[in-house]
């Protein structure tokens, strides 16, 4: 079975392609969201206390993300070090899903392919490219985050023009291409080999 990878920077629409992919009958694994719950493993939570403080979980069943971010989204050396203690614990995660899976492939939907080097394992990866004002419109809205915010987000991973060279297709999210028939083709290339 094939994994493909699927992948864009925060804002881009990934998710919102995942969802149709799902549509289409793909499985998909989303890899932020189980991270989110990996973060409540005892062990990964000792280790994420001791990195950035107790102030990461409002509760023993609340993550605080916007702690989490100010702290890693402003020092790629802490952020380094939280990637060493969740991306492990994803791949472990991942390998047990995709055990239960029976398709012709699967996505697994990360935000990081490129920048953690997941990429090399995959199949081949999708990039979702939306122009960067929309991004910063969409993130604005979802995430309640100053523009500032957003940047430094935008500076914790690579630009859609150093992501472009490693997919092997692109989804482009402009609001003027249809989401729904790039996602057909890519699906028929995948299926077909190409």
């Amino acid at each position: 079975m094939k994994v493909i990878g699927l992948t864009g920077g925060i804002g881009s629409g990934k998710t919102t392609v995942a969802k149709i992919f799902e549509f289409l009958g793909v499985p998909v694994y989303y890899s932020d969201e189980r991270a989110r719950d990996l973060y409540f493993v005892p062990e990964i939570k000792a280790a994420v206390v001791d990195l950035v403080g107790p102030e990461a979980y409002y509760s023993p069943t609340a993550l605080n993300r916007p702690y989490i971010a100010s702290k890693v989204f402003s020092d790629t050396e802490m952020l380094a070090k939280l990637n060493d203690i969740i991306h492990p614990a994803v791949g472990k995660d991942f390998d047990e899903w995709l055990e239960t899976q029976h398709a012709g492939f699967v996505l697994k939907e990360s935000a990081i392919l490129f920048e953690t080097g997941i990429y090399k394992k995959l199949d081949g990866t999708i990039l979702v490219v939306s122009p960067e004002a929309l991004r910063m419109e969409r993130i604005a809205k979802r995430d309640k985050l100053s523009d500032e915010e957003v940047k430094k987000r935008f500076k914790a991973q690579l630009s859609d023009e150093q992501k472009i060279p490693f997919a092997q297709w692109i989804i482009n999210n402009d609001e003027e291409h249809s989401l729904i028939e790039q996602s057909l083709e890519v699906q028929s290339k995948i299926l077909s080999g190409l």
